[in-house]
């Protein structure tokens, strides 16, 4: 069985790590805790419990398993993974793992719901054209065409393009759908150039540094947690970092610590990506000797600067997309009464 492109939504995933941390907790052994979750999975879940459950079988380890899922599990969870087990610690690192996941879908959740908005007006705008050109431009050019009306580029651009859709649906639909599978088939392979972007735009790049340092954070402190050097650690959260500048200035942290200087050293030298407070959070966990609990604190500062900053974005987003969607239908609206006005001043010159 293939199991390098099979996913899973975050709720299947928090629903996995949720049961088989509360069964561990509660003594039961690991190869019985999957045996009972097969009775209820389905789908991608069945075939994930399906593949550990034979794995376990064989004497093979759960982060072997996490392994094969790369779009499931990122290197970051199965490393953390393999750590407790080869600490003895799966049932408390799965009930940490649950946690950050649960942050995670939250995290997700106020990016979503900051977008509705913008993506529901957008959406409204392209109602009204598709109602422009099926409905109003019919009525209007045949009129036009009769009288032999001179008419305006805009004009003219809105009755090519209505009569393409009545005249010529089939292909215009089958162009749209190509040009939208050409558009996700790029994305998939220059995801990251995209997405760094779209991410440099004035409104959206702190925010998506923001972002990215609350994972990088939430990730490192799991790491450490379960006792992995802060080389490796550091190495394995550029797997959950978006933004080019982000992954290069954890890079240079990583190659600060293998320097022998101090994590907050690597941190003060990329001012620009890493703020102060992060920094002084981390100064202030090397010296008690707790800079996983840092961690967590700068991945809950950050979460509560990122939900302010969207809403900040946001209420900046609403009035522009009103002003813009306006001028658009505006526009379109002009195209079509200029040479209404055009046809009046002739008819009231003669």
């Amino acid at each position: 069985m293939k199991t390098e492109n099979i996913t899973l939504s975050n709720n299947d995933k928090l629903s996995i790590l949720s049961d088989l941390s509360t069964m561990l907790s509660a003594g039961i052994p690991l190869l019985e805790s999957v045996n009972a979750l097969l009775e209820d999975s389905k789908g991608n879940q069945r075939k994930l419990l399906e593949t550990l459950q034979s794995d376990l079988t064989q004497g093979k380890h759960v982060y072997f398993t996490f392994s094969k899922f790369p779009n499931v599990f990122t290197k970051v969870t199965t490393n953390i993974v393999k750590a407790s087990e080869e600490a003895g610690t799966l049932d408390v690192t799965l009930k940490d793992l649950k946690d950050n996941l649960k942050k995670e879908i939250e995290f997700s959740d106020k990016i979503k719901s900051a977008l509705v908005y913008p993506l529901f007006i957008v959406f409204v705008f392209f109602g009204v054209l598709l109602m422009i050109l099926i409905v109003v431009i019919p009525k209007i050019s045949s009129v036009f065409l009769r009288l032999n009306v001179e008419l305006p580029l805009p004009t003219k651009m809105l009755i090519f393009m209505s009569n393409a859709l009545l005249t010529q649906t089939i292909p215009v639909v089958i162009g749209f759908v190509l040009f939208t599978l050409v558009l996700l088939f790029l994305y998939k392979k220059n995801k990251s150039f995209l997405l760094n972007a779209l991410f440099n735009l004035p409104l959206l790049s702190s925010l998506a540094r923001d972002i990215d340092l609350t994972r990088f954070s939430r990730s490192f402190y799991l790491l450490l947690n379960a006792g992995l050097p802060i080389t490796n650690a550091l190495e394995l959260t550029e797997d959950v970092i978006v933004k080019k500048e982000v992954a290069t200035a954890v890079r240079h942290a990583r190659e600060a610590v293998v320097g022998g200087k101090k994590l907050s050293e690597g941190f003060k030298d990329k001012k620009k990506i890493f703020p102060s407070i992060a920094i002084r959070i981390t100064e202030a966990g090397e010296r008690s000797g707790t800079l996983d609990k840092s961690m967590v604190e700068i991945s809950e500062f950050l979460d509560y600067q990122t939900g302010n900053r969207l809403k900040t974005i946001t209420s900046l987003l609403e009035p522009i997309l009103m002003v813009v969607i306006g001028g658009l239908v505006g526009g379109m609206m002009l195209a079509i009464i200029a040479p209404i006005y055009g046809l009046i001043g002739q008819i009231g010159q003669r």
